[in-house]
């Protein structure tokens, strides 16, 4: 069995706020790299290495550091056929998670898709 991984952009949260608060940018506003809907397909086989290129194959906005950081365990999971939340989410081929950024973090939905050969 083969797996893939695609992450869906669910929501993009802003808290004025904590950025009125703390960033030098006291208006920097909600996250510019993703949009909500956006879909990423992680590949890992004989022919694509999304994984190992961060997937920067896949689209310019990645790597964003942070949502790398917080998504990427998950997508290495998948792509190996692991669980990626056993016990946790309702389905264990699923997850979903959030950038490291505080003020404007973004959603993501993660999720292990496989594929009989």
């Amino acid at each position: 069995m083969q797996h893939q991984v695609k992450v869906t952009v669910l929501d993009k949260k802003l808290y004025p706020e904590l950025q009125a608060a703390y960033c030098k940018d006291k208006e920097s506003g909600v996250c510019p790299c993703f949009q909500v809907g956006d879909e990423f397909l992680f590949r890992r086989d004989d022919e694509c290495d999304d994984f190992w290129h961060f997937g920067r194959d896949l689209d310019p906005k990645f790597p964003c550091a942070e949502a790398w950081d917080c998504i990427s365990r998950y997508i290495y999971a998948g792509l190996q056929g692991g669980s990626i939340m056993k016990g946790w989410m309702a389905e264990e081929n699923t997850m979903i998670a959030c950038c490291n950024d505080g003020t404007r973090p973004v959603i993501f939905k993660i999720e292990r898709i496989d594929i009989d050969r």
